[in-house]
């Protein structure tokens, strides 16, 4: 089975826990009766992480700073708007992740899973037209975690779902091992959950729905998102179901659904224009997403060829979004002269538009380094290593190591990590800038943290472990400081791995 079967498949185990665990995908609407649930926020995370560890080691999980940016500042406001509401409680809000992870696969699926941990495949950005069409998405699946709906559905099926979550847990972890063993252990599981626990689901989406456009509307995205996104869904689920539209499997789309959110619009006053800056920026990651999730190498050259000859009479934004898509298609191809080709026409396209400029600025430079050409990428991001921006300080990071610049990035990644602990990039490109400089003490631990990031302290251990065993070999030259560091991080870390073994 090849990875982007196994990836694909892995996404529809987890979105079929959550039909039965009442966490994942599609959790929603229930009037707020009070949180009468016995599945306590501490466990509710330990559940969450246990399975966020497995998406990381998922082939379809990428951490795409670009896109990864646009989602997160679309994600930022609905988290400050459930917070507002008073959604979010000072609890909930400080022991859960809140943090969303991207699947490259062209399925159309979100999902919510224990602890505030969320899913988004590339496929669900590539069907949608403004932003305000993810942050719908994004709203509904924040409120399933807000408004306990696992919890709640645990409570529900007291004597059941303990069993069901164990072995749904199970066939999930087993995926990764084989694929067909987990999938057969989930196949009874998925059946018991959705005949046993339909209607509560549905209930469930309701006041998913309800709430979550209440956190969208206060955000300050367009409330018409929820409709055109529902329309989508909609039109759909017309078509002969061929996998590509899991979401519809696990958050049942009515008409009940749908004439709810139109009712709750129209009491809306009509919203100003989206700004063209915005529109441009949502058109250009949707490219991006198309781009990094185009699976054959057939699809991959089909955007090179429609960036060949855009269609004629084009909006502003149908043509930077082509040659965006096209310039990324050409470079993973190794197609380097089209692909810069293509950026220059962007970034002509998008000039004047400083969002559109930046993202084209990017692209170039990512182009660049894919072509070999570190110092063309570090020209157009600058002096970005000084800056703030996760895409321009990563690209800088990879770019200025490629120089010869190792100790220049490494002290911009200590100051980096030190803030960003969870990014698990950042930390093993840090790896890299001491590798560059044969400093094998500090890389093999920046390796241990990125591991630690991605809740994998089994194989952080062992990093930590073979730093332990270098620095013993050390003799005179050893970094003392760093060995005492990588000592106390080994404890830590042996720690968190025999309560993540208790889990078990």
């Amino acid at each position: 089975m090849n990875h982007c079967h196994i990836g694909r498949c892995r996404a529809a185990l987890i979105a079929l826990l959550i039909a039965g665990l009442g966490p994942v995908p599609a959790r929603a609407q229930l009037p707020t009766l009070g949180d009468g649930s016995e599945l306590s926020s501490a466990a509710e995370k330990r559940l969450g992480d246990r399975i966020a560890r497995e998406m990381f080691r998922d082939p379809d999980y990428i951490d795409d700073p670009v896109l990864a940016e646009y989602v997160r500042g679309i994600w930022q406001p609905l988290l400050d708007a459930a917070r507002a509401r008073g959604e979010l409680t000072v609890e909930l809000d400080q022991r859960f992740a809140w943090q969303v992870l991207l699947g490259k696969d062209r399925i159309v699926n979100a999902f919510a899973l224990p602890g505030g941990w969320l899913g988004l495949q590339l496929g669900l950005i590539n069907v949608t037209t403004s932003r305000d069409e993810i942050a719908s998405v994004l709203a509904h699946e924040l409120s399933h975690v807000t408004q306990r709906h696992i919890s709640r559905l645990q409570s529900e099926e007291k004597k059941s779902t303990p069993l069901l979550i164990g072995a749904m847990l199970l066939g999930v972890l087993a995926m990764s091992r084989n694929p067909q063993a987990g999938n057969a252990m989930l196949t009874g599981g998925q059946a018991v959950a959705m005949q046993g626990q339909l209607n509560f689901s549905r209930d469930m989406e309701r006041e998913a729905d309800r709430i979550g456009f209440g956190v969208l509307t206060q955000a300050g995205f367009q409330p018409q998102g929820f409709v055109t996104m529902f329309e989508k869904l909609q039109q759909a689920s017309r078509i002969n179901d061929n996998g590509s539209f899991p979401y519809l499997r696990t958050h049942p789309l009515t008409s009940e659904r749908m004439a709810d959110m139109q009712a709750r619009q129209q009491l809306l006053p009509k919203g100003a224009p989206t700004p063209a800056s915005v529109a441009l920026e949502h058109a250009l990651m949707a490219a991006r997403s198309k781009a990094v999730s185009a699976g054959p190498i057939d699809d991959i050259r089909a955007l090179v060829r429609e960036a060949d000859m855009p269609p004629p009479g084009g909006t502003h934004q149908r043509r930077a979004a082509v040659w965006y898509a096209g310039s990324l298609a050409a470079s993973r191809v190794r197609d380097h002269a089209r692909a810069e080709a293509y950026a220059q026409k962007l970034a002509a396209e998008v000039q004047g538009d400083a969002v559109g400029e930046r993202l084209a600025r990017l692209l170039g430079a990512e182009v660049a380094v894919a072509a070999g050409q570190p110092a063309r990428a570090l020209s157009l991001v600058g002096e970005a290593g000084a800056g703030s921006s996760r895409p321009e300080v990563l690209l800088w990071a990879q770019a200025r190591t490629a120089t010869g610049g190792g100790a220049e990035v490494a002290q911009r990644l200590q100051t980096w990590v030190a803030t960003q602990p969870r990014d698990a990039t950042a930390w093993q490109l840090l790896a890299n800038a001491y590798a560059s400089q044969g400093q094998s003490l500090r890389a093999i631990r920046a390796e241990a943290e990125a591991q630690v990031a991605q809740l994998d302290y089994s194989a952080a251990l062992d990093r930590f472990k073979a730093a332990q065993e270098l620095a013993r070999r050390g003799g005179a030259g050893a970094d003392y400081i760093e060995a005492s560091i990588i000592d106390t991080r080994t404890r830590q870390v042996e720690s968190m791995l025999r309560e993540q073994s208790l889990e078990r």
